[in-house]
């Protein structure tokens, strides 16, 4: 099944999407999948975070998403993504598509961002987009055991680094957050010879074996 009959069977009696939100999908899906073992200065990663009514994976509900690009190594604070789901979540979130291509994703909690964001996916756009995750919160203290010994919430970390935001509990101001701790991460990285977007979310996910959670 395609994925334009996916869309269809998703929306259902909803409205359609808008003529943007269409082409940015078919953008999205013409795409090419990428290896992600370009060296971190040669990748562009999107730091992405969520809003959402509670952390209630069974009743609560995303609210907007939020993300900002580092490519080169660089922070870039205009290229940045922000939508409130409300009033057309499928139009927020083909945007979201449009603005992440296939770069890997910097998340702080996969397990609570990536599920809501997945489930959304799956009810407005009919399908589930498949990117590389990197999860800072177990990738944080496996590289700066010296900081917090076991994974801790995202304000111990801006605490442990002095990082401020403009807004916390806000999805772009918590994703400034997180793409400055991301830095500090890819910097750390390189000393441990982990240099590239697969080989991070790797390093994650082997630490996060270990504690066995």
């Amino acid at each position: 099944m395609s994925w334009l009959s996916r869309l269809k069977i998703a929306r259902g009696n909803q409205p359609p999407l808008s003529a943007e939100a269409e082409r940015a999908l078919e953008a999205w899906h013409a795409l090419a999948e990428s290896a992600h073992e370009q060296p971190h200065f040669e990748s562009r990663y999107v730091v992405l975070n969520t809003e959402a009514t509670g952390l209630d994976l069974e009743r609560d509900r995303l609210l907007a998403v939020g993300a900002i690009s580092i490519d080169g190594g660089l922070l870039h604070p205009r290229d940045a993504y922000h939508a409130q789901l409300e009033p057309s979540p499928g139009d927020a979130l083909a945007g979201l598509l449009g603005f992440i291509g296939r770069s890997p994703l910097v998340v702080f909690n996969a397990t609570f961002n990536r599920t809501i964001l997945e489930r959304a996916f799956v009810k407005q756009l009919g399908f589930t987009p498949e990117f590389l995750w990197i999860d800072l919160f177990f990738l944080l203290p496996s590289l700066f055991p010296e900081r917090l010994e076991r994974p801790g919430r995202l304000a111990d970390w801006m605490a442990a680094f002095e990082i401020e935001t403009f807004q916390r509990h806000h999805a772009l101001g918590d994703a400034w957050a997180i793409a400055q701790l991301f830095l500090a991460a890819q910097s750390r990285a390189l000393s441990l010879a982990v240099t590239n977007p697969r080989a991070l979310a790797e390093h994650a996910q082997a630490y996060r074996q270990k504690l066995k959670v």
